[in-house]
């Protein structure tokens, strides 16, 4: 959804509160997609704070179907996201500066909701998603998930550093 913000940039002192519906179905990272469960409605505040500037903040939740990432299997996970942050009106920035590289989701006067949620989710992304705290993964062997039971495989892990004394006491057992 696209909200024309010209009032609120234009009008020192303006304050406009609304609340939108998101129509995000997936969320794109790193050549994966992730579906979206459910989104509440997204609340948003414009204030001007200044001649071409906007202070946005807003709050919304987002269920997304990720991977557990230890054994993989499919998980629910909430993102509660607050937001606030600067926006500026195309007049007050100039071309090829990196702020504009940063506000991607406006064009020209107006914001566009959705791609400014893709970005708040992308910046927030957890860095490891879990089915539960205790989830024990799967055998790096025979790939069984550990939650369920154990495999039986030999998980005896020799230390890497006591490698050369392992082979000083097999040159010894040759003579």
């Amino acid at each position: 959804m696209l909200v024309n913000l010209t009032d609120v940039f234009t009008s020192e002192g303006k304050v406009t509160a609304i609340q939108t519906k998101p129509a995000l179905a997936a969320v794109e990272i790193g050549g994966s997609s992730f579906p979206v469960k459910a989104v509440s409605p997204m609340d948003l505040t414009f204030s001007n704070i200044g001649k071409g500037k906007v202070r946005l903040t807003g709050s919304v939740e987002v269920v997304l179907s990720l991977n557990c990432d230890r054994c993989l299997k499919p998980v629910d996970h909430t993102m509660a996201l607050s937001f606030d942050r600067e926006v500026l009106s195309p007049d007050v920035l100039e071309d090829g500066s990196d702020e504009m590289d940063d506000q991607k989701f406006m064009d020209g006067y107006q914001l566009d909701t959705d791609d400014y949620l893709h970005i708040e989710i992308v910046i927030n992304w957890p860095m490891k998603v879990l089915c539960r705290p205790d989830c024990r993964g799967i055998c790096r062997q025979c790939g069984k998930d550990l939650n369920t039971g154990t495999c039986g495989c030999d998980v005896f892990v020799p230390d890497p550093r006591m490698a050369a004394i392992k082979d000083i006491f097999n040159g010894n057992k040759e003579v």
